[in-house]
């Protein structure tokens, strides 16, 4: 995200409420093995596959098994990982993972279906999945360690004029960010324009009390960028005043 902002002229603020830490032990790797052995594995984000193919890398690759992706980052790194046949819906969230014809009802029931994901979030999934007759076999591969939001950061959010745009693909980490932040510093970001890679995440935005928040079509940064770029283009067409319209009989 940071690199596709600097490619519009736009500044970040980074306030990252954790940092990624890959497992490395053998707890990890029993449970990584029964979820890729499984005929359908489920990988829910592109730090999830890193973590498997430093882990079991030729078990991620094994022929045969049906990788699912929740979206297409998630998918590009399956592919990159020796895995290029990967699936991904086509609407890049858990609702429209679960539409996918290999987790059907039908297909799953009474079958071992693999999850390679962390801890929190994404819950849905193993819940729907479980709820269709599926076994569901976890691995929980890496970590998202809590951070204290960067003192400099909300510095700088507390001093920010003008316009802020927040992108958002993860309602754990929206809200973790408004419990950690200062009184004055959260309220400042709450008058941020949100820009959510899912309707899911958009309720989650409006009910923390976001006022403007828009949809992207996908979680990549060019979308949310031109989902936001779009919402600014309406919001200002909206504000424009209406062209005066030219007398009929000028006199």
């Amino acid at each position: 995200m940071r690199r596709a902002a600097a490619r519009c002229g736009l500044r970040t603020i980074a306030l990252s409420p954790w940092r990624i830490a890959a497992r490395d032990d053998d707890e990890a790797r029993r449970a990584l093995a029964i979820a890729l052995a499984a005929p359908v594995a489920v990988f829910t984000s592109p730090p999830a596959v890193r973590a498997a193919a430093a882990l079991l890398p030729e078990a991620l690759a094994a022929p045969g098994r049906i990788r699912i992706a929740v979206g297409a980052g998630t998918r590009a790194a399956l592919a990159r990982a020796g895995v290029p046949d990967a699936l991904a819906p086509a609407r890049q969230d858990s609702e429209g993972l679960l539409t996918l014809p290999p987790l059907a009802a039908a297909r799953v029931r009474g079958r071992d279906v693999g999850l390679v994901t962390a801890p929190g979030g994404r819950g849905k999934i193993p819940e729907a999945l479980a709820e269709r007759g599926a076994r569901m076999r976890r691995a929980d591969v890496y970590a998202r360690v809590p951070l204290a939001p960067d003192p400099r950061a909300i510095g700088r959010l507390q001093a920010a004029r003008g316009d802020l745009l927040l992108p958002l693909t993860s309602g754990e980490a929206l809200q973790r960010i408004l419990d950690a932040l200062p009184e004055d510093a959260a309220a400042r970001l709450r008058r941020a324009r949100v820009v959510a890679a899912s309707p899911r995440l958009a309720a989650l935005a409006e009910a923390a009390g976001f006022a403007e928040v828009c949809r992207a079509d996908a979680p990549q940064p060019a979308a949310l960028l031109r989902a936001a770029h779009a919402a600014a283009l309406n919001r200002d067409a909206r504000r424009r005043p209406p062209a005066r319209r030219p007398d009929k009989h000028p006199r």
